[in-house]
């Protein structure tokens, strides 16, 4: 065909210009180069060119991984995660965990961050998420269209599938027998001391809980000392955490007025459909744990009907190439991702491994297995996996189900995996034999490789990172005291009285990390080097945001040992608290817990009313066949 054939596709005028002369000297003297003059196989051909581009353009749209995730967060900017964080600690999750780190775990997103690292976090978000689409493009084009089809047609199966099935199961939910609650309404202790006690207790708790809903009704969490409502990003747009977190706090303490209001706001107000990317691990260990935590104490139908309407909203998460979950998912469109700071775009071991308790329950109350095979497969993939020394890495890829960087932990990014391994085994009335060898082989691998005593004799957990110890304890880490003494009885022949030593001798290094502060209450981290012992070092590591795991020890030891310094430790934080962190407005975090002079983060955090208060209640509690006959609240709102 004549070159000129296709010049007036430029639209030159007739007789001039590269058009006009090429037209004219090699078309054969036609008048004019328009439209109008081509012949009728000219057309024919132009059309084809037409049709073959048009096709390249938009076939090349539907070939590209995630687009619709492109499309929105690109072309749209509507993706939360281009968003500013609010009033967020730079670090849903998180549950951020330490800004040197960007750890992800629950509540350090009370302490107010500043603009230049929320501007810088979402800056990486945005890179992490391009470079995720690059990789993904150019393993799609690496791959034969063969290929390519095959890999659509599994996956519209796969939705499809869990599409079916959430329609099925959850139409109508099945009968539920619940277990009458032992304990649950005990009488008063006879000693007037632990009465007066528990009273204070409960006084502080009607603080909290009267400042959140004179100032903050409805919103997250209280903002204390401002009096204003807070709402991190961990949450989205979800709202009402702590209404929903402290539901089974409201109820052991018979705040019956309380309840009923909590009650009836998670009926009219707690709304899950909405555009909102969430943490899957906060809002799993928040909101689904003070759900069923709540149906199981009332038998009220409304809290099981939203915990199984947010449990379904979550399973998104799950459809990654492994099956283990992102942190991270929007759960209007179902896309996620993990945190842009974690490993090689890796999740996270306390956050996918902290669902396996709630998820089961999930099964239990719904009638619908997908739940509990959902953490199964974790589960499955974890055993099956080779460990470094017998230890869990705090990374692993949910593309490859491999490992990532070399760093373990039993405090932030691994912590509440080794809980949830032993509840699990509790929770199933000792059943479930895969989750107790887990478990006793984790913290054997655990002693040998993590566990040391400093040079005057405090035993302390100490990180793992590629083969090397970083002698450093979080506040996080102070759980372990209590798990390894709850677990004590279970253990291998001749290692009961040895898990009850170790679990005492964590809690009296958590004591000293209290005791070594101005104002008695722990740092978020501590360390064993450079002559130091059990004191905070750095200053991104001095603040207290309210945290319960050492009470929670505390409150183990005193319940399986019966010794009175348990009792005594946990009422010199009680104190503690009230002195400093009490304000007209609620009860705040503190910037520096060696400084004489309070700083408040200005953050009441939801767990504070969860956890903290409720272990401090069991601490003076008189029946210990309530503990253990109730395993599913405590196993779910206490963890």
């Amino acid at each position: 065909m004549p070159v000129g054939g296709l010049l007036p596709l430029f639209n030159s005028p007739a007789g001039s210009g590269l058009g006009g002369g090429l037209g004219g000297g090699l078309g054969g003297g036609r008048k004019g180069s328009g439209p109008a003059a081509f012949r009728l196989t000219e057309k024919f051909v132009l059309l084809l060119v037409f049709s073959a581009f048009i096709t390249l353009c938009f076939g090349a749209i539907f070939f590209l991984p995630d687009s619709s995730k492109l499309l929105s967060g690109v072309l749209f900017n509507s993706s939360p995660a281009l968003q500013p964080p609010a009033d967020r600690k730079p670090g849903p999750g998180a549950r951020a965990e330490d800004a040197a780190d960007g750890r992800a775990r629950r509540g350090e997103e009370g302490a107010p961050g500043d603009p230049a690292a929320a501007l810088e976090d979402n800056l990486a978000r945005i890179r992490e998420n391009h470079e995720r689409a690059l990789r993904e493009a150019k393993e799609t084009l690496q791959k034969l269209p063969e290929e390519i089809q095959r890999d659509i047609l599994m996956e519209k199966e796969k939705v499809a599938q869990d599409q079916l099935s959430n329609r099925v199961g959850f139409k109508m939910l099945p009968p539920v027998d619940l277990a009458p609650l032992v304990g649950a309404i005990d009488g008063e202790p006879a000693d007037a001391a632990i009465r007066e006690k528990r009273e204070k207790i409960k006084e502080m708790m009607k603080h909290a809980w009267n400042n959140y809903k004179r100032y903050a009704w409805g919103k997250n969490e209280l903002k204390p000392v401002s009096k204003g409502g807070h709402s991190s990003s961990l949450f989205g747009n979800i709202q009402g955490a702590t209404i929903v977190d402290a539901l089974d706090t409201l109820f052991i303490m018979k705040m019956k007025d309380e309840f009923e209001e909590a009650k009836a706001w998670v009926d009219e107000n707690l709304n899950f459909n909405m555009n909102a990317e969430v943490s899957v691990f906060e809002v799993n260990i928040r909101f689904v744990g003070g759900l069923i935590s709540a149906y199981y104490l009332s038998g009220e139908e409304i809290f099981r009907k939203k915990a199984v309407e947010l449990g379904v909203k979550l399973l998104p998460a799950f459809h990654t190439p492994s099956g283990i979950p992102w942190a991270l998912l929007n759960i209007k469109s179902g896309i996620g991702r993990n945190w842009p700071w974690a490993s090689g775009g890796s999740s996270i071991l306390a956050e996918f491994g902290t669902l396996h308790l709630e998820f089961i329950h999930l099964s239990y109350l719904s009638g619908n297995p997908i739940f509990a095979d959902k953490v199964m497969n974790i589960r499955t993939i974890l055993n099956n996996l080779e460990k470094p020394q017998g230890l869990y890495p705090n990374y692993l890829n949910p593309n490859s189900g491999q490992w990532a960087q070399y760093h373990v932990s039993v405090g932030g990014l691994g912590d509440s995996f080794y809980e949830y391994l032993l509840k699990a085994w509790l929770m199933s009335d000792k059943t479930d034999l895969q989750a107790k060898k887990m478990y006793f082989d984790a913290i054997k691998a655990i002693e040998t490789h993590l566990i040391r005593k400093s040079r005057n004799g405090l035993t302390y957990i100490a990180e793992w990172k590629g083969g090397l110890l970083e002698h450093k304890m979080g506040h996080l880490t102070c759980f372990a005291g209590g798990m390894f003494a709850l677990g004590a009885d279970d253990a291998p022949e001749g290692l009961t009285q040895h898990y009850l030593q170790l679990g005492a001798e964590i809690a009296r290094t958590c004591h000293e990390s209290y005791n070594r502060t101005f104002v008695k209450l722990g740092p978020e981290a501590f360390r064993f080097d450079g002559g130091v012992e059990a004191i905070a070092t750095r200053q991104n590591e001095k603040y207290y945001i309210l945290r319960p795991e050492v009470v929670e020890t505390y409150m183990y030891m005193w319940r399986l040992t019966h010794d009175p310094k348990y009792r005594k430790w946990a009422w010199e934080a009680v104190e503690a608290l009230e002195k400093h962190c009490r304000v007209k407005g609620g009860y705040s975090g503190l910037r520096d817990v060696y400084f004489h002079k309070e700083s408040y983060d200005d953050v009441q955090q939801s767990f504070f009313l969860a956890e903290t208060l409720n272990c401090w209640w069991k601490v003076e509690t008189q029946s210990f066949e309530w503990l253990l006959r109730t395993r599913r609240e405590v196993t779910i709102a206490t963890s």
